[in-house]
C-alpha cells in the first residue's frame, strides 16, 4: 500500500509524545514492506520569541500556502492511496485536508490531543480541569489567555477552532479518526463527529521495552514526560515531601524545569533530574526502577506512551485516575491508581509500591502481559492496515 504520513514536529530539543508516536508507526508500515513517504513540518523553523514569526504563524494557522503548494507536489508524484495526519498545528494546518480532497486521496487523523475543541488542547487551567470551551464557542479562551498566556494568540486559536466548526472542515474533509482511547472517542462525538468515523487504536510499544530480569530492579521511582503543571510534575514534588526516604528521578524537559530544580533543592527531597533520554536510555531506566509515577491532572489525549512502554518493562504505574488511563490500568491488578490531585493517595500508593514486594511482583507480571497483549506492534500494525482500507472502501 502507498502511504502518506504528515506530521508537525514539535521542538527538536523537546519531542513529544507525537512524534515518537509518528516515527514509530512509519517505521512499523516500512518493516512490513509498505510504500511510506512522509511530509514534515517543524516548529524549529520558528523562533518563538522573533515578533516577526509569531505573526506569520498565527496568521497561517487557518490556511498555510506552502503547506498546500507542498503538499500538493508530494501527491503528484507520489500518488499516495492514503493520507494519515498525526499532527497538523500549527505549520501544516487544515489546508492539508483540502488538498487532499482536491487530489481525490482519502485523510486519516490520528486525534492526539484535545485541539479541535481546546485552543490549549489539554482542556486545563489554573491546575484544574476546565470545559468552558466548545468547538462551538472557543472564545473563553481569549479571556483567559489559554494559548501561551496570549490574548492575541489565543484569540488566533480560538478563531481558528471556530472557523473549523462553522465550516465542519472536520466531518467533511476528514474520512476516518483514530482516538487513542475510548474515552478520547467520546470527546469526538460529543463534539459533533459521526460515531461511524471513529476508531480506537491505542498506541504500541517498541520491543525494546520489554521486561528483563527482576534481580537489577533497585528502590527508585521515576517520573517521565513533559515538566508543566497538567503533567501533575509540581504536585509530585509537593507530595514527595512525604516521601523523603525514596529515592525520585524525573525524566524529561518543559516549562517548569527549573522552578522544580529549585524546589527539590529547598525542600531537601531524594529527586534526580535526568533531562530528555533517548528511547534505549529510557528503557534501561523504567527497566530498573521499582515503579513509574504519573500524577496527570488533565485528560491526556490518549494514555500516556511512557506509561505503556514502564507497563511493558515490567515497571508497575502508579496514575492518575482521569481520562483513558483507567482503560489501560485495572487497579491492583496492573498497576495503582488515585485520584488526581489525592496527595495522600499518591502517598499511600507509593508506599504500598515501595515495601510490598508480593503486590509488586503481581503488579510487574500483570502489567508487563498487558501491555504486551494489549499494545504489541503486530496487533496494532493489523488494526492501522485495517482503517486504510475502511477509508479505501468509502
Amino acid at each position: 500500500m502507498r502511504i502518506l504520513l504528515a506530521h508537525n514536529y514539535y521542538r527538536s530539543g523537546s519531542p513529544g509524545g507525537e512524534d515518537i508516536v509518528f516515527e514509530q508507526e512509519r517505521a512499523l508500515l516500512l518493516a512490513a514492506g509498505h510504500d511510506v513517504q512522509s511530509y514534515t513540518r517543524s516548529n524549529d523553523e520558528m523562533d518563538e520569541n522573533r515578533r516577526t514569526d509569531q505573526l506569520r504563524v498565527l496568521s497561517g494557522m487557518q490556511r498555510s500556502a506552502r503547506t498546500s503548494r507542498e503538499l500538493r507536489g508530494v501527491i503528484r508524484r507520489f500518488r499516495p492511496q492514503v493520507v494519515h495526519f498525526h499532527n497538523v498545528f500549527p505549520l501544516i494546518s487544515a489546508s492539508a485536508y483540502d488538498v487532499c480532497r482536491a487530489e481525490g486521496v482519502p485523510v486519516v487523523q490520528t486525534v492526539h490531543n484535545f485541539r479541535f475543541s481546546c485552543s490549549a488542547a489539554t482542556h486545563f487551567r489554573d491546575g484544574q480541569i476546565c470545559e468552558l470551551c466548545t468547538p462551538d464557542n472557543p472564545w473563553p479562551a481569549v479571556r483567559y489567555r489559554c494559548f501561551r498566556g496570549s490574548r492575541a494568540g489565543s484569540f488566533a486559536v480560538a478563531s481558528m477552532l471556530f472557523r473549523n466548526n462553522v465550516s465542519r472542515v472536520h466531518q467533511r474533509r476528514i474520512n476516518k479518526f483514530i482516538a487513542l482511547t475510548n474515552f478520547s472517542a467520546l470527546r469526538l462525538t460529543s463534539a459533533g463527529v459521526p460515531a461511524e468515523r471513529v476508531v480506537v487504536k491505542p498506541n504500541f510499544v517498541s520491543n525494546h521495552f520489554k521486561k528483563d530480569d527482576e534481580g537489577s530492579r533497585g528502590k527508585d521511582f521515576v517520573f517521565a514526560g513533559r515538566l508543566s503543571q497538567e503533567k501533575g510534575v509540581r504536585f509530585l514534588l509537593e507530595a514527595w515531601v512525604g516521601l523523603r526516604d525514596i529515592p525520585l528521578t524525573i525524566v524529561g524537559d518543559g516549562p517548569l524545569k527549573d522552578q522544580l530544580q529549585s524546589s527539590a533543592r529547598q525542600m531537601g527531597l531524594p529527586v534526580e533530574f535526568a533531562g530528555v533520554l533517548g528511547r534505549e536510555d529510557l528503557a534501561r531506566v523504567f527497566r530498573s526502577a521499582r515503579a513509574v509515577v504519573v500524577p496527570s491532572l488533565c485528560f491526556e489525549g490518549g494514555v500516556p506512551l511512557t506509561l505503556l512502554e514502564a507497563m511493558a518493562a515490567g515497571t508497575p504505574a502508579i496514575a492518575s485516575r482521569i481520562g483513558g488511563i483507567p482503560e489501560s490500568i485495572v487497579h491492583e491488578s496492573d498497576g495503582l491508581l488515585f485520584d488526581p490531585g489525592d496527595r495522600d493517595g499518591l502517598i499511600a500508593a507509593v508506599r504500598r509500591m515501595h515495601v510490598d514486594d508480593r503486590l509488586w511482583q503481581r503488579i510487574s507480571a500483570s502489567c508487563s502481559a498487558k501491555a504486551y497483549r494489549d499494545h504489541a506492534p503486530e496487533p496494532n500494525l493489523r488494526a492501522l492496515i485495517s482503517v486504510y482500507d475502511d477509508v479505501l472502501r468509502i
